[in-house]
């Protein structure tokens, strides 16, 4: 009787032995998706959670539609960097996440966006969620007064590569090589 008990203590051990060990695993080689659960609206006014970033390749950019620089020259490196990869990158989702929901409203997130690129969706919503969104993805996000009564946004300027899973994949810096930026994209590409 004594055997049978020491066996089943052992056959436990070994069952959590391998559960820490599998979770251990998927946690330090990038299976768990990064960021957090969002419910957020897209630039055509549907609904959007994060189940957008999972099935495919994903990039994410995080910006708002008066930035001067940054934003619009990030969309057109984006847009640019899919046109390159053809077939090589059509499975690869594009998202312009706005740090600026009081202004960018749906209407203007699409405006925006589809005046850059048909394969950038735009993301918007209450600036509670966006927040929490922004917190979630480890984005810097800081309004800034300027003269005159307004303001403009201070962002973290990478683009966010994810895999498949939604899983933390990479990043490309705000004016990174294009050769750099487009072999992380291959890779990413292949992952999905």
């Amino acid at each position: 009787m004594m055997r049978f008990i020491l066996a089943g203590i052992i056959f436990l051990m070994a069952i959590a032995v391998g559960w820490m060990t599998f979770d251990w695993y998927r946690t330090t080689h990038g299976e768990e998706a990064f960021g957090g659960k969002f419910q957020l609206v897209d630039s055509r006014g549907a609904a959007i959670d994060e189940q957008a970033f999972r099935g495919h390749p994903t990039i994410v950019f995080f910006g708002f539609t008066h930035c001067p620089e940054v934003c619009p020259t990030t969309l057109v490196e984006m847009d640019g960097w899919l046109k390159t990869l053809g077939d090589e990158g059509k499975n690869i989702h594009a998202y312009f996440v706005s740090v600026d929901p009081e202004r960018d409203t749906p209407q203007v997130m699409n405006d925006y966006v589809t005046n850059v690129s048909s394969r950038i969706m735009g993301i918007t919503g209450d600036p509670a969620k966006v927040d929490q969104m922004v917190k979630d993805f480890k984005i810097y996000a800081r309004k800034v007064p300027t003269d005159g009564g307004d303001y403009t946004m201070d962002h973290t300027a990478s683009v966010l590569l994810l895999g498949s899973n939604g899983q933390f994949f990479g990043t490309i810096a705000y004016g990174e090589n294009q050769d750099t930026a487009l072999a992380k994209l291959k890779r990413l590409a292949a992952e999905g």
